[in-house]
């Protein structure tokens, strides 16, 4: 049925789509500025103390760094909690990353949309989700680190920050002024409409010499694409090149991420329903969790929405434009979504090198006391073997393809391979994952004791 409403001659005449978007919009945006939320988040973390939050479980003993691994069938019960708080830490750490691509992605593409005449209340909504992140962002910093400090120590910090940045230095590309506007160049030329205007945001970045990216990031974008800069900022230009079909198509990528989140997050925001039912202390990361899932959903509501139905509302898009958009939910699943975790739950790379310096440098640790060989032992008996910790990741992995596909399912303008979310299910098998995690911490070992 063609849903309908009364014109000013008292006729009947079509909802169009650009108006039942606007219509939800307007709600969400009400519903977002009125909550409070990212106060409390705020609240939160100004007040936190490690001490205080301690001796209890952020979350279900399953969201625990290494759950399931021989190691953690013989830790200890403070050992354990130790090894839930770095799951938070590890897990926000990224979110983080991720959360800060999103800052400079929304204001890329809410520039599109408020040239376009109709859509400020969206533009609102995406600046407002901005704001929102910076606080989000410092919470997870504040929070993490701290936790992680009085686990690991400010020497096994330094370490774990200065092997990462190596890591993702590895794909790292200098971008001069030349690549900057031959990639803008580009992505302009082949946007096919000279009317379009190119995003604001980054034409008054270009005028301050101010290039959007001037290293790769490190979220799920970036990793995802390989922390190539050229590429990273490829995708940028094509989102703010003045289409509004290509600055939709960016949520497509966005609501990966926030499925992903959801897919973490969820069962965190359910243990802080728990313990609030029972009465029971209320640790404040927990409830960070909890509230940030809650701002979460607003996000989550605006990504579906342009990403399954505004895009519909304009021209439909080119053949280089499907291109774009196809390569970067292809490259999203080959790497965000492409693997399976031996020691977190929650995450999908093709191996756990991200994660083996943060493992190392806590079982030396005082709270574990090894030495480097005894790290290294336990470290290749969990990452290399299969073991229950590895069953609950799969499981995981399978309630977020699932969710993935019924929400790709009827785009219309996806490949069949990003549509049905194939490589994604076909790059999350355990014997991957332990087979991959076997080279990746041979060569890991060996810088060790080089």
């Amino acid at each position: 049925m063609i849903a309908t409403q009364k014109n000013i001659s008292g006729l009947k005449s079509p909802i169009t789509t650009k108006q039942k978007c606007n219509k939800l919009i307007d709600k969400t945006y009400q519903n977002n500025t009125d909550s409070d939320y990212t106060e409390k988040i705020e609240e939160l973390s100004k007040s936190f103390k490690y001490s205080d939050n301690s001796n209890h479980y952020w979350s279900e003993p399953e969201q625990s760094l290494l759950y399931g691994s021989p190691l953690y069938e013989e830790a200890s019960p403070s050992q354990k909690l130790a090894l839930n708080h770095l799951h938070w830490f590890t897990n926000y750490n990224y979110i983080s990353d991720s959360e800060t691509e999103t800052v400079n992605l929304n204001q890329v593409t809410s520039s599109v949309f408020q040239a376009i005449s109709g859509y400020e209340t969206l533009s609102e909504e995406l600046s407002f989700e901005t704001e929102q992140e910076y606080h989000h962002i410092n919470a997870f910093r504040k929070i993490g680190l701290m936790s992680a400090n009085a686990l690991i120590g400010k020497k096994g910090l330094s370490a774990l920050f200065k092997w990462n940045s190596y890591k993702s230095a590895l794909g790292h590309d200098t971008l001069t002024t030349y690549k900057y506007y031959g990639l803008r160049s580009i992505a302009k030329s082949m946007s096919g409409d000279k009317k379009r205007e190119y995003s604001a945001y980054l034409q008054n970045l270009e005028q301050k010499n101010k290039y959007i990216l001037k290293a790769p990031t490190t979220g799920m974008l970036g990793r995802s694409l390989e922390y190539s800069l050229p590429l990273q900022s490829f995708f940028s230009f094509n989102w703010g090149s003045g289409s509004p079909f290509m600055a939709c198509q960016f949520y497509t990528i966005r609501i990966i991420a926030n499925l992903y989140l959801k897919n973490m997050e969820h069962s965190i925001a359910k243990y802080f329903k728990k313990l609030e039912k029972n009465g029971e202390f209320i640790p404040s990361p927990t409830a960070v969790s909890r509230y940030h899932f809650l701002d979460e959903s607003f996000h989550t509501t605006i990504s579906q929405l342009l990403a399954k139905d505004m895009y519909k509302a304009f021209a439909k898009p080119t053949a280089y434009e499907k291109f774009v958009g196809n390569m970067a939910i292809y490259m999203m699943q080959r790497g965000t979504l492409g693997g399976l975790s031996s020691v977190l739950p929650h995450r999908y790379f093709a191996d756990d090198s991200m994660i083996m310096e943060l493992v190392y440098q806590l079982l030396q640790a005082p709270i574990f006391g090894m030495s480097s060989q005894e790290a290294l032992d336990w470290m290749e008996k969990c990452f290399c073997q299969e073991h229950e910790g590895l069953q609950v990741a799969s499981k995981n992995r399978q309630r977020l393809l699932e969710e993935m596909r019924r929400f790709f399912v009827n785009i219309d303008y996806l490949w069949t391979t990003n549509r049905e979310m194939r490589l994604m299910a076909s790059l999350g098998s355990i014997d991957r994952a332990v087979r991959n995690n076997k080279e990746t911490f041979r060569h890991f070992s060996q810088s060790v004791m080089a």
